[in-house]
């Protein structure tokens, strides 16, 4: 062994990683991306509560939420665990993305 730690993308399938996912960006791989609507959004913060990924935060100072696509994995809970239906995913065009 080299001594070097492995990337997430180097691990063995099942494999732990010794860090939390937060060390790494790994959200580049996602086909669903988080649409929020400020305007429907009751601010319970459940979507924050329950991503498994902690790539929703709130901005106590501004008053909103935040969602860090960096982290976001696309895969749904925040949006199907919402009361207001204040988050949709979304397919994002080719174009957006670059």
């Amino acid at each position: 062994m080299s001594g070097q730690e492995k990337s997430w993308k180097e691990l063995m399938f099942a494999a732990v990683s010794p860090k939390p996912s937060t060390d790494f960006l790994t959200g580049d791989w996602k086909t669903f991306t988080p649409i929020h609507n400020a305007e429907k959004c009751v601010s319970c913060l459940k979507c924050a509560m329950l991503c498994p990924e902690g790539a929703i935060h709130w901005k106590a100072d501004a008053g909103k939420l935040e969602f860090n696509l960096n982290y976001c994995k696309g895969c749904g809970i925040c949006a199907n665990e919402c009361p207001a239906k204040a988050i949709s995913m979304s397919i994002p065009d080719k174009e957006e993305e670059q």
